[in-house]
């Protein structure tokens, strides 16, 4: 920019000259002119001018030529820089074209890779699938390995064998003597008026030990399945615990199943419908108190007794039963005539028990019950009819002698839910006419009227359970439950009262110890006490320790103490009242 500025002032200054040149020139040449007219000779200053002049000329010619040299020096930068710009550009373009390759080889190699990666994350999990299928046969191998070595049920040509039940040692102290074993009879606990009720008694026992074996196999049209369960409280002609402790085999269980979709048909020896479950009314999905008494809790209900049975599963939640089952009869009565039967003892040569009485049932107890679950707890509700039938003679005479049957029965309700994490609570009720013997304490069924007829008793019954699960191997369990029965009584023709606990009973005796009957050392004394139980409770509580849980079975050992009442009804020396006091021990080995 400098050197074109230096050029333009040098050519300013150069055409400033030359015309001031030319106006002299044109000057001097017009004195010339008039020296030639005039003939006048040049003057030294005129000389000195041109000089000058000259000299100017030539300072401006080497301006200019330097001027022209710079100009050609940055004419040639600037074809230089235009070159280089020219490269520049085509680098530039190459570059962008190259860029462009670049970029374009890169998103092909993304793609590859993104391919690369798709398919490293299939193999990948492919890997995984193959090392969880390579883990799962390994497990398998294990799983049929010990399912050999150690086999959860027998193989025996078209079904599994699964046996179960356990071996016990077990003890029960009971503050009066009732000389029960291991079951205790609840409403025979003595009154005061006992010499047993002043003694003590310890019973060790090993006869709750229970086998059982479950057999199943399947159908053309479903499964077939059947369970026997047997303990050893029964006893024989020989059966002592003086030296050999010896007892029978006694059948607690004995049914067959045959299931058709969601339908279950049942036919044998099993617990009633009434016995509350664990899970829908399956046979063997029965709930029990966790106490170690074989005759469970007062309060509950249950029987074992023949029947059959037949279920639907309508949905998983809900399941409906009904059932038909062996009806004997619990009875009593004060004062009763000798005008009516509706047994009799057992028929030695029937294989009944001669020792026993057998009711002439008329039909089979008809029992419904229907359980639902939801996704909180386990909930039921039933019932059951009931006929009574005797025989009885008008006028104690065989004529117009004639049949009189009754109808009764009651309700069932169960409820069983958590409360708390590992904590469930329970609560079970029966109540209704002549539903007595359903529950443990066995009280009575019906009574009698004077002229023969039969009665029924009112029955209520009724347990409340809390059992607290804080480990696998500890449980922690208390219970509450009680039974009742309702006084009924008549007035006969001549003035007798009959019936169950009339108000005139004799219980003058009942807290009045006697003095032994005999001088064989096993006849304690009783005071004359008629003491007709009016309701019985019983309140326990304890705990089960598992000492060992695993594929060789379970070993546990527990504690539990119990505390009973008897209250009996009112009559002639007021109502007598018996207490008792439990304390149970358990060790147990379950087969796996």
């Amino acid at each position: 920019m400098n050197s074109i500025l230096k050029f333009f002032i040098a050519f300013v200054l150069f055409s400033g000259t030359t015309v001031i040149v030319q106006a002299q020139s044109n000057a001097t040449a017009q004195r010339q002119l008039s020296s030639v007219h005039r003939r006048v000779p040049p003057t030294r200053a005129t000389r000195s001018i041109e000089v000058q002049i000259q000299q100017m000329r030539e300072d401006l010619q080497s301006q200019i030529d330097e001027l022209k040299v710079e100009l050609a020096a940055k004419d040639e930068q600037i074809e230089a820089l235009k070159t280089q710009t020219l490269n520049a550009q085509q680098t530039t373009a190459k570059a962008s074209t190259n860029i462009h390759d670049i970029d374009s080889t890169l998103r092909q190699n993304t793609t590859k890779i993104d391919g690369l990666q798709a398919t490293a994350t299939d193999l990948r999990e492919k890997d995984v699938i193959v090392s969880d299928s390579i883990q799962q046969v390994r497990e398998d191998q294990k799983a049929l390995q010990k399912s050999i070595d150690e086999p959860a049920a027998l193989r025996y040509k078209g079904i599994t064998i699964t046996p179960g039940g356990f071996l016990a040692g077990e003890s029960i102290w009971r503050q009066r003597a009732m000389n029960d074993d291991i079951y205790t009879s609840f409403n025979t606990t003595p009154y005061m008026n006992s010499g047993e009720a002043h003694t003590s008694e310890w019973v060790p026992s090993a006869r709750a030990t229970r086998l059982s074996t479950l057999f199943s196999g399947k159908a053309p049209f479903g499964t077939v399945s059947g369970f026997f369960e047997g303990d050893f409280l029964s006893a024989g002609i020989t059966s002592n615990n003086l030296q050999s402790n010896s007892y029978t085999l006694r059948v607690r269980q004995a049914w067959g199943q045959a299931t058709f979709g969601h339908l279950k048909f049942t036919g044998g020896q099993m617990w009633t419908l009434l016995t509350e479950d664990k899970k829908t009314i399956d046979p063997g999905s029965e709930w029990a108190p966790l106490i170690f008494d074989q005759n469970l809790h007062v309060g509950d209900t249950y029987l074992r007794q023949a029947g059959f049975r037949l279920q639907d599963s309508f949905t998983p939640k809900l399941t409906l039963a009904v059932a038909l089952e062996n009806s004997q009869y619990q009875f009593s009565a004060s004062n009763a005539s000798a005008n009516f039967f509706f047994g009799n003892p057992g028929a030695l040569g029937g294989l009944n028990n001669s020792s026993a009485n057998y009711t002439n049932q008329v039909a089979p107890d008809v029992l419904v019950k229907g359980s639902y679950e939801p996704r909180f707890g386990h909930y039921e509700i039933g019932g059951v009819v009931r006929f009574f039938r005797d025989r009885y003679y008008p006028g104690a005479t065989a004529a117009g002698a004639q049949n009189d049957t009754r109808v009764g029965g009651g309700f069932v309700a169960n409820a069983r839910f958590p409360i708390a994490p590992k904590v469930e609570m329970g609560l079970h009720v029966v109540a209704g006419d002549g539903t007595g013997h359903y529950g443990v304490s066995l009280l009575p069924d019906i009574t009698v009227r004077p002229n023969g007829t039969l009665s029924l008793l009112r029955n209520a019954q009724g347990l409340f359970s809390l059992e607290y699960h804080p480990t696998k191997k500890l449980d922690i369990f208390g219970y509450a439950g009680s039974e009742y029965v309702q006084r009924t009584f008549y007035v006969s023709s001549d003035g007798t009262l009959v019936g169950y606990a009339p108000p005139n009973a004799n219980n003058t005796g009942c807290n009045l110890e006697a003095v032994p009957t005999a001088g064989t050392g096993f006849a304690p004394g009783a005071s004359p006490c008629l003491g007709a139980t009016r309701d019985i409770s019983q309140f326990s509580g304890g705990w089960v320790y598992r000492i060992y849980n695993g594929s060789a079975g379970i070993l546990q050992y527990g504690v539990a103490y119990s505390y009973l009442t008897r209250d009996g009804w009112s009559g002639v020396g007021g109502a007598p009242k018996a207490t008792n006091n439990f304390v149970y021990t358990s060790f147990r080995y379950y087969i796996p």
